[in-house]
């Protein structure tokens, strides 16, 4: 099949092109890189943010929409999966869906759906980026997505895309629950895709030197991701025992520099509000290190994995995270079990080429 992924979060449309790929088939990413982390893509839409960089950015979209005609395949990664405002996304989406066969969306992220699920009354989440328990919780981040998707022409385009689509694949358990009141009909779950690089030199855990905790902090997001909250749960653990572990921080750095910390550590701390790891999570334990972060029962039962825990659930609270930190770094002899286990997670369900034939299987199905 001939296949055309559009837009970028975290290298999940590139990773599934190289599965596809494998498998035969014709694939290509158009995207940003994801901003700053600037992962590999086969057309570059990059919008510079100064006094015209709207206007290049549209035309270089116009100019490049030809190419993007004639693909039995069109997935896109969230509905707004170009730089532009949703009213000019939306005759640009009706241009895709008239000039190819299949088109499908995405729900990896931040859009209608998951707001309004997630600060829905009465709650459907334990907690999230907008509730813990029955309390509101919010932030200058989760503020600005409310405004954005909450009854705005971003709101009408995510429903308008999820109605004329042909199906809407959820990377997660809480987006797959944020759209399966309304989209069951046309609505999958597929495990984000991740590989397993063949000459990296994985090494367990020996139990001899200072254990090493790894946060990477976006600024801008640090709030919303929880990483405040770890960090400082990090830092005391620190404090505490200093001659047996260390802090590897990074902020803002591309994908190659961060993948190569994450190589470095042993433990990665990531996604305090999530119920299921994404993709920087799955990165980490596709390298052998234990994740501590979002991992819920649910992320294993919808993932159908009833044996493997390498990951270290935590709850939005502080001392939770400091315990569940000094419990491992108390309990060392558990760490090269755990690492190995991450690896067997994701040889079982995240391999770019068995999730690419799920994607197979779903899009024929339609």
């Amino acid at each position: 099949m001939k296949i055309l992924l559009i837009g970028e979060y975290s290298n999940v449309h590139w990773t599934l092109a190289q599965g596809l790929r494998s498998l035969g088939h014709t694939v290509c990413v158009v995207s940003n890189g994801d901003f700053w982390k600037d992962y590999h893509r086969d057309i570059s839409l990059v919008r510079e943010y100064t006094k015209w960089g709207g206007i290049k950015y549209l035309i270089k979209t116009l100019v490049t929409l030809p190419r993007l005609r004639g693909y039995d395949i069109v997935q896109l990664i969230n509905p707004m999966f170009l730089e532009l405002k949703a009213e000019r996304i939306e005759p640009i989406y009706r241009y895709l869906r008239s000039h190819n066969k299949k088109i499908f969306l995405g729900a990896f992220g931040m859009d209608a759906l998951w707001v309004d699920c997630a600060t829905a009354i009465p709650r459907v989440f334990r907690y999230s980026d907008f509730n813990i328990g029955d309390k509101e919780f919010l932030n200058d981040y989760t503020r600005e997505q409310i405004a954005d998707w909450q009854e705005t022409p971003k709101a009408h385009l995510n429903r308008y895309i999820a109605n004329d689509c042909n199906g809407i694949i959820a990377g997660m358990y809480e987006y797959h629950t944020a759209y399966k009141e309304h989209y069951a009909h046309k609505l999958t779950y597929i495990p984000f895709p991740i590989d397993i690089d063949k000459e990296q030199q994985f090494t367990p855990y020996d139990g001899k030197r200072k254990v090493r905790f790894f946060i990477g902090i976006q600024k801008s997001r640090s709030i919303y991701k929880g990483t405040d909250i770890m960090l400082r749960a990090l830092e005391r653990l620190h404090a505490d025992y200093p001659d047996q572990c260390e802090i590897l921080k990074a902020e803002n750095i591309p994908f190659a520099q961060y993948s190569k910390m994450v190589e470095d550590c042993d433990i990665l701390l990531d996604q305090l509000y999530g119920y299921s790891p994404g993709m920087n999570a799955l990165l980490a334990l596709s390298k052998g290190k234990i994740v501590v972060g979002g991992a819920e029962e649910e992320c294993y039962e919808i993932l159908d994995e009833h044996e493997l825990r390498p990951m270290i659930n935590v709850t939005p609270d502080e001392e939770d995270v400091y315990n569940k930190l000094r419990e491992i770094l108390l309990n060392k002899e558990q760490i090269a079990t755990m690492q190995r286990d991450s690896i067997r997670l994701i040889e079982r369900h995240h391999l770019p080429q068995k999730v690419a034939q799920k994607y197979l299987n779903f899009w024929e199905s339609k």
